[in-house]
């Protein structure tokens, strides 16, 4: 017994020895997922944690394995593969070793949990560059390989992908994107009121931008891993939420309504990656069988391993496959096994812990979830209107008034949310039309489908039907269509009012290519890249935006869209691209894509301070004026209510003189009569500011003349004094007050 527990102590030793598998923080390796890449004949693996550590090349293991078929010999391969290098590839005739002490394998189950050092002969130090311990993403695996030295039959085949820590994806990284969108909408529901407020046009371009960057990780491409666990960043945009309560419901609902597709799996997706993709990069049914070389590891190193840490307990010699394969986490994937994701959608939404055939049922769900959180939220600020209205019901009309301006804006936020949804809805749908799973799954995403469309297609007809029976312009001065409808053109010249339909039909169509075209990336991104080529030039040509910062803006958003799908052609597998490249273009692209984020932010800041900033502005220039010419805030506000007069809009407020009279009157259409040749009290002079600096002669003169003119009028007066009429620059309704456009005090940009 005895000599058993050292023979799988020895065994043990090998398995750590030829596995350097994985990955770190501060110089470490580890095992981030093990899989079997053949059928288990010999050697069964219930759990398999290594880490190796640089700085005193040491390694960590926590293993649970067994041998399990009696009177084999056998050889093993080693092989490593990092960005398609191969730094490690060489065999060993495990009968070589320890006097035969492996020959035959030993059918014992091994559990032990340790830190031992490797030998320095191995000369790992040299082989695994540092890069590989700082790099995000890290594309390497290791592959263990028994083979029978008699018949060269395959007995088992273990693979490890290793990581070092470092990922691109980020749990801060979402909460920084989902709460620069929460203060977008936080800014765009308090200045949705306000009609010239860029805010609520900017919280959808953001939107739209998240749900762009992770769209196009959808394609059918060989990404690299480190531009995949960057797009899932933004997979909340697109309403992949992943909770587990939500998918063991779904997944139910799936096997109840004829769903047969596999449920996502418990551990990490990279295990059940395609394996001519990263972070593989190579075929799926490779052994590869290196030189013979001979492993040095002696009895001394084997016997330092604390006894206490290794537990051996009585098994029969055969132990059922099924049973133990089943009991463990480590499972069987090949190129002909059926759990296999393929590029797009199935590798996406399983990193985010979703299984494929689920992912269009959990953006339903989370649709519905926002659309209830919606409805509570407008009933609940409905009563609140309707109280407060109630409240200050003084002047007749003013509550129907009211509840009519916030039922607009409560439908203007409903198609806001119609446009968010649009993307997602759209692409999840039809992808799910292709699966061919759960009845059920099917017809609500045909529902789903023709609700957001067809409610969209229906406000674009309203607005061109609207915009065609009469002018364009019809559009912006009906102001109770103004506010509901304003999401779909308020924001263009009048001119341009259809500038949304490109988009809307470009969205539509990329969201076709990605659900239907899965199989073919070559298409994919062709017609992509030819779609937003288009979408620029389309912009470029009608320039709809009543600014030129906005029109610079979405530009620029284009052309960054533009610039990232050209980038990602290079991740087509037909071009044949090593991987180290791939990973320096996939890093390029998160980078525009992080640009086009931060100037979104800046955006919306500038649009957020910019009504401030004009009050501010205009206060101190009126201000500074008022100083300039001598006459201080004090003197104005301090003057009798009878001696202030309403100037007329086209005179200077900032005249050095004051004009006031007695008893100033309205006039009226009964009358028809003026002041003009009327008698005027002798308030009408010129008053002098009592803190001017000086008295020059101008002032004087002109003092008299219009002394002089006064008293000529006043010789040929006539008639009583009568009211005075409006200005002829004015009419009287131009006078009333009136709200403003988003023509008169447009935002930056």
């Amino acid at each position: 017994m005895l000599f058993s527990v050292a023979r799988l102590r020895r065994l043990a030793s090998l398995l750590l020895a030829l596995s350097p598998l994985a990955a770190c923080q501060g110089d470490t390796l580890f095992t981030s997922s093990v899989t079997y890449c053949s059928e288990p004949d010999a050697l069964l693996i219930q759990q398999f944690d290594v880490i190796y550590f640089q700085q005193n090349s040491s390694v960590w293991f926590n293993i649970s394995a067994a041998s399990v078929q009696p009177d084999v010999n056998v050889s093993a391969n080693v092989f490593l593969n990092v960005y398609g290098m191969h730094p490690v590839n060489f065999t060993i005739d495990l009968c070589s070793l320890f006097n035969g002490a492996l020959c035959p394998l030993p059918t014992y189950n091994f559990t032990g949990s340790d830190t031992i050092p490797l030998p320095s002969s191995l000369g790992l130090s040299q082989k695994v560059p540092e890069i590989a311990f700082k790099i995000p993403d890290l594309e390497a695996y290791a592959q263990l390989s028994l083979t029978e030295v008699n018949t060269g039959a395959l007995k088992a085949c273990v693979q490890a992908t290793l990581s070092n820590g470092w990922s691109a994806h980020q749990v801060g990284v979402e909460w920084a994107t989902s709460g620069l969108a929460l203060l977008a909408l936080l800014s765009a529901v308090c200045f949705s009121a306000a009609p010239d407020s860029l805010l609520p046009f900017r919280f959808l371009d953001l939107f739209y931008l998240y749900q762009w960057a992770a769209s196009t990780a959808l394609l059918d491409l060989n990404y690299s891993s480190v531009y995949i666990a960057f797009a899932t960043n933004f997979a909340w945009a697109l309403g992949l939420l992943s909770n587990s309560p939500i998918q063991i419901a779904i997944n139910n609902m799936r096997h109840l309504t004829g769903g047969t597709m596999a449920d996502a799996s418990g551990g990490s997706a990279v295990a059940f990656v395609n394996r001519k993709l990263s972070p593989y990069n190579a075929a799926a049914a490779m052994f590869v069988s290196g030189t013979s070389q001979p492993l040095e590891i002696n009895q001394e190193t084997v016997l330092t391993w604390s006894n206490s840490a290794l537990e051996n307990y009585a098994s029969p010699a055969m132990l059922d496959v099924k049973q133990l394969d089943s009991a463990g986490t480590v499972q069987l994937v090949t190129s002909s096994s059926s759990n296999v994701l393929q590029a797009g959608i199935p590798i996406y939404v399983n990193y985010v812990g979703i299984a494929t055939a689920n992912a269009f049922m959990t953006v339903f769900l989370t649709v519905l979830m926002v659309f209830a959180i919606f409805f509570v939220a407008v009933g609940i600020g409905y009563g609140i209107v309707a109280c407060l209205a109630r409240r200050s019901s003084a002047k007749a009309g003013s509550l129907p008034n009211l509840q009519e301006r916030y039922t607009g804006l409560a439908r203007a936020w409903f198609l806001r949310l119609f446009l968010i949804a649009f993307t997602p809805v759209s692409i999840f749908a039809m992808y799910q039309w292709t699966l061919k799973d759960s009845w059920l799954s099917v017809l609500l995403s045909i529902l789903l489908f023709l609700v957001v469309a067809g409610f969209l297609s229906y406000c674009l007809f309203l607005a061109g039907r609207l915009a065609v029976r009469g002018t364009p312009s019809t559009l912006y001065t009906d102001p109770k269509y103004l506010v509901c409808g304003g999401p779909l053109f308020a924001l263009y010249r009048s001119e341009r009012y259809y500038a949304a339909l490109p988009l809307l039909i470009a969205t539509l169509l990329k969201a076709t290519l990605t659900a239907f075209a899965h199989a073919d990336g070559e298409v994919q991104i062709i017609f992509l890249l030819v779609i937003e080529v288009g979408a620029l030039a389309t912009l470029l040509v009608l320039r709809p935006h009543k600014t030129r910062g906005a029109d610079i803006l979405t530009t620029y958003l284009a052309i960054t869209r533009v610039v990232c799908t050209g980038l990602l052609v290079c991740f087509v597998e037909a071009i044949g691209m090593g991987a180290i490249p791939r990973v320096v273009i996939g890093i390029v692209t998160a980078v525009f894509i992080s640009v086009a984020v931060v100037v979104m932010f800046i955006n919306i800041l500038v649009n957020l301070a910019a009504p401030y900033l004009w009050r501010h502005r205009t206060r101190s220039s009126t201000d500074f004026s008022a100083l300039e010419k001598g006459r201080p805030e004090s003197e104005e506000t301090s003057r009798p209510p009878e001696q202030m007069v309403p100037l007329d809009p086209g005179v200077n407020p900032d005249s050095s003189s004051q004009i006031s009279i007695e008893d100033p009157s309205v006039y009226t259409q009964e009358s028809g009569s003026t002041t003009l040749g009327s008698l005027l009290p002798r308030q009408w002079s010129l008053r002098p500011s009592r803190h001017s600096h000086s008295r020059n002669s101008s002032m004087s003169h002109s003092r008299n003349s219009f002394s002089q003119s006064s008293n000529f009028v006043s010789s040929n007066a006539s008639s009583p004094r009568q009211s005075h009429p409006p200005s002829p620059l004015y009419s009287h309704s131009q006078l009333q007050s009136r709200q403003p456009t988003i023509d008169e005090h447009p935002a930056p940009f």
